[in-house]
C-alpha cells in the first residue's frame, strides 16, 4: 500500500467531501478518517480498533451525528497502516453509498417494518452508480422507538401503516419533517424507485442533491407521511424483543480518549454483552441482558460518559473546534462544557445549543433555537437560525459564558406556564436576547 500523497489529501478538504477509510481528510491535528459500519461488533473488536487509533492516530476518536466512527491525528504514513489494520478485523465496513437505517433495526418490537432488506438492496444497487455526491445519503426507517426524523436526508423511505397494509412514503431532501413527499410505496416498488431516483441524480452531476428533484414530485402533500416523529433520546435502556436489552452511551460532546473507549468496551466483554453499534446523536448502544447493560450504565456514568436524556450535554451540538480543525476560531468544547454546567436549567430538552467554531456549521446544518458561531473577533449569537445566520449580538471569547448565562436567567424569569426553552427564546426573540447578552438586564 503506497503512501497518500499531499495532492490527494488537499483536494478532500474541500466542502463537501467526506472521509473515509481510503480517503483522509486533513484536520487541524493532521489527518482524519471515518470508518462507517452497517452492522454491530463485538466490544472486543471496538477495543481493538480503539487500539489501532492509539498507535497510528493521536488517540482521539469522534462519533458523529449519524453513528460514523471517525479517528484523528493520522500522519500521511500512518493512515495507510491503519487502514490496514482496520481491515484485517474484518469488520463490516460501508463501501459506497451511505443507506442508514434506525440502530435498533430489525430488533425493535414496536417497529413497523424491518428497513434492513430495502437498504441491503439499494446499497448493493448502488454499486454500479457513479457520479453521485459525495455525501449523498439514504434513510429507510422502519418506524419503531428511535427514529432516524431529524437527519438529513436525500432520499428517505419511512414505513407507515394503511388500510391496504404497511406502505413507504418516499421523502426528498431534508428531514422528514421538511422534505418533500415524493410518493407512497408498496414494499416490492420502493427499491426499484429508489435506484431510479439515484440515477437520474447521478445523470445530474456530483453536486445535486435530493432536493433539486423535490420540485418534479408527483405527490404535491406532506399529509401522506402522517407526521414526522419526534426522535427519542438514545441516551437510555430500552427493551427489544426476547428480553433482550440495548443501552445507549455517550462520550461528552461525541469525543472520547481511545484508552476511556477501550475501558468500557472492556467492562462490556466482562459483563458478558456480546455487541456494540455506533449510533446516531454520537451514541453507542451497547445489547445483552437488562442487568448486565445497567451495570455497564453505571460503570459508564462513573467514567464520564452521557446516559441519560436529563444530561445537559446531551443537549449541546458541538464540532470538534480548536486545534483538531483548521477552519474554528475558538476551542468549542470549552464554551460547550461551561454552558452545560453553568446553564443546565437551559436545556430541557425542547432545543439543541449549537457551538459552532465557524460558520460552516458542521455539527448542526439545520437551524437552532439558538447557535453560537466563532469569528475572528469572538462569538456571534444567533437565534433560531444557522451559523451562518445574520446574529442577533456579538461578543468577545472572554465574554461568552457569561453572555449564556445571561441568556439562561432570562429564559428561567420569563418562561410562562408550561412554556418550555424553545417556545420561551422564540417568544422573546431577537431584540429582548440581544439587551440581555450586551447589557445583562433582561
Amino acid at each position: 500500500m503506497t503512501a497518500l500523497s499531499f495532492d490527494r489529501f488537499t483536494l478532500d478538504m474541500r466542502r463537501g467531501a467526506c472521509p473515509a477509510l481510503s480517503a483522509p481528510m486533513m484536520t487541524g491535528d493532521g489527518l482524519l478518517v471515518r470508518v462507517s459500519l452497517v452492522d454491530a461488533i463485538s466490544p472486543l473488536q471496538l477495543a481493538e480498533l480503539c487500539r489501532l487509533a492509539r498507535r497510528h492516530g493521536n488517540g482521539i476518536l469522534d462519533i458523529s451525528t449519524r453513528g460514523n466512527l471517525q479517528i484523528r491525528g493520522l500522519t500521511e504514513t500512518s493512515a495507510p497502516q491503519l487502514e490496514a489494520g482496520i481491515r484485517a478485523l474484518s469488520l463490516p465496513l460501508r463501501e459506497g453509498l451511505a443507506v442508514e437505517t434506525p440502530p435498533l433495526a430489525g430488533m425493535d418490537s414496536h417497529e413497523l417494518a424491518d428497513p434492513r432488506p430495502i437498504a441491503e438492496a439499494i446499497r448493493k444497487g448502488a454499486r454500479e452508480i457513479s457520479g453521485l455526491a459525495p455525501k449523498m445519503s439514504v434513510v429507510i426507517d422502519g418506524g419503531g422507538q428511535l427514529r432516524l426524523s431529524s437527519l438529513l436526508a436525500d432520499i428517505r423511505l419511512v414505513a407507515v401503516g394503511t388500510d391496504a397494509g404497511i406502505r413507504w412514503t418516499l421523502l426528498l431532501g431534508g428531514t422528514e419533517a421538511t422534505g418533500r413527499v415524493f410518493d407512497v410505496l408498496r414494499e416490492t416498488e420502493a427499491v426499484y424507485i429508489v435506484m431510479a431516483l439515484l440515477k437520474r441524480l447521478a445523470a445530474l452531476g456530483e453536486r445535486a442533491r435530493g432536493k433539486d428533484l423535490a420540485t418534479s414530485s408527483p405527490s404535491s402533500s406532506p399529509s401522506l407521511t402522517e407526521g414526522a416523529a419526534a426522535p427519542s433520546s438514545p441516551f437510555s435502556l430500552i427493551a427489544l424483543w426476547n428480553g433482550f436489552h440495548a443501552v445507549g452511551i455517550g462520550p461528552a460532546f461525541g469525543q472520547a480518549t481511545a484508552a476511556d473507549l477501550i475501558a468500557l468496551c472492556d467492562e462490556a466483554s466482562r459483563l458478558g454483552i456480546r455487541s456494540v453499534k455506533p449510533a446516531l446523536d454520537h451514541s453507542l448502544f451497547f445489547f445483552g441482558a437488562k442487568a448486565a447493560c445497567e451495570a455497564l450504565a453505571a460503570f459508564a456514568e462513573n467514567s464520564g460518559f452521557i446516559v441519560s436524556p436529563a444530561d445537559p450535554r446531551s443537549h449541546v451540538a458541538v464540532c470538534p473546534g480548536r486545534p483538531a480543525c483548521q477552519s474554528a476560531s475558538f476551542v468549542t468544547h470549552d464554551v460547550a462544557t461551561a454552558a452545560a454546567a453553568e446553564c443546565a436549567g437551559l436545556f430541557d430538552g425542547s432545543f439543541r445549543l449549537h457551538v459552532s467554531g465557524c460558520a460552516k456549521g458542521c455539527a448542526h446544518p439545520q437551524p437552532a433555537a439558538l447557535s453560537l458561531t466563532g469569528t475572528a473577533a469572538g462569538l456571534s449569537f444567533i437565534a433560531d437560525g444557522k451559523a451562518a445566520d445574520r446574529p442577533f449580538a456579538s461578543v468577545t471569547f472572554a465574554d461568552t459564558n457569561a453572555a449564556l448565562r445571561r441568556i439562561a436567567d432570562l429564559v428561567r424569569a420569563e418562561r410562562q406556564g408550561d412554556e418550555n426553552s424553545a417556545a420561551c427564546l422564540a417568544r422573546l426573540g431577537p431584540e429582548r436576547l440581544s439587551a440581555a447578552v450586551t447589557s445583562g438586564r433582561p
